[in-house]
């Protein structure tokens, strides 16, 4: 049996699971705080972008590591 490629990429779609989660995290709580207090919608919709941003930051970064090395 005869394996090629590269095991970063495996490395990679493991480490990913990580951020998925924490995405889902802030966008399901996220929505359950609007639910509970829909006039603070403006505070809560600017700090679920943040976090998805910063989530998603940790993504991209495995994934370029993933390839640099």
């Amino acid at each position: 049996m005869d394996i090629t490629g590269n095991l970063n990429v495996i490395g990679y779609g493991l480490a990913a699971i990580g951020p998925g989660i924490g995405v889902g995290l802030v966008f399901g709580l996220g929505v359950q705080a609007i639910a509970r207090q829909p006039e603070a919608r403006g505070l809560l919709q600017g700090q679920m972008i943040i976090g998805f941003a910063l989530s998603e930051a940790l993504a991209l970064i495995g994934l370029v590591l993933a390839f640099a090395l």
